[in-house]
């Protein structure tokens, strides 16, 4: 059976999690949280397997795949289900790992840096947080506008998987506003799905270690 080490707060292991439910794919979930007992062990797993010793770490017998998109991948070749996760046809397949890099570079990587400065200082700049506003909302405006022409799958694919825990958080750091109509709704219909409204829900007792408090709000 699949293992997969990671926290339930955690985007990037949501990023993951929502992946193996779209497809109901057996696996055991290893949690690097102080509630599980065997949370040390799981840590020292993870730090042994890439070289910055982070999470989520996909295990598959002898296998070890780390970083979230590659997890999304390994799962779509190696455990299809009904939801494919990644296109057949290459041009597709490209496209889609471009807007995967979207959310996780343009939208979640950017607002991290209001997180990072909270954990460091106890609270976020002025400077730092006009930064990460300007980065975000410019973000916010391009997929708004790519949403008017992407066919929304039946079912989860790689871009979902990105998406849900990159805005999910982002909104919390800046707020998607409003002349983004297509991203707020988007937002709201990613939350919707099954898959994605378990990890909200998994993750809602550790909501109080949000470095910059986390709204009373999904």
């Amino acid at each position: 059976m699949l293992a997969l080490y990671g926290h339930p707060f955690s985007s990037y292991t949501w990023k993951a999690l929502i992946a193996l439910y779209a497809n109901g794919t057996p696996f055991t979930f290893h949690s690097l949280d102080a509630e599980n007992p065997e949370h040390e062990a799981a840590y020292a797993r993870v730090q042994q397997a890439s070289p910055m010793g982070k999470f989520p770490l996909l295990v598959d017998g002898q296998r070890e795949v780390f970083e979230a998109t590659s997890i999304i991948e390994y799962l779509a070749l190696h455990h299809p289900g009904p939801a494919p996760l990644m296109p057949v046809e290459a041009d597709d397949a490209i496209r889609t790992r471009m807007i995967d890099r979207v959310f996780d570079n343009y939208v979640m990587n950017a607002m991290q840096d209001s997180i990072d400065d909270a954990i460091r200082h106890g609270a976020v700049s002025a400077e730092v947080q006009a930064r990460v506003e300007q980065r975000v909302t410019r973000a916010y405006r391009w997929i708004d506008a790519w949403l008017a022409g992407y066919a929304m799958p039946a079912t989860i694919s790689l871009i979902e998987c990105a998406a849900a825990p990159s805005l999910f958080y982002a909104d919390w750091v800046v707020r998607i506003p409003d002349d983004c109509a297509r991203l707020r709704t988007w937002r709201a219909h990613l939350l919707a799905l099954p898959p994605v409204a378990r990890c909200v829900e998994d993750a809602r007792r550790f909501r109080h270690y949000f470095p910059l408090g986390a709204p009373d709000r999904d």
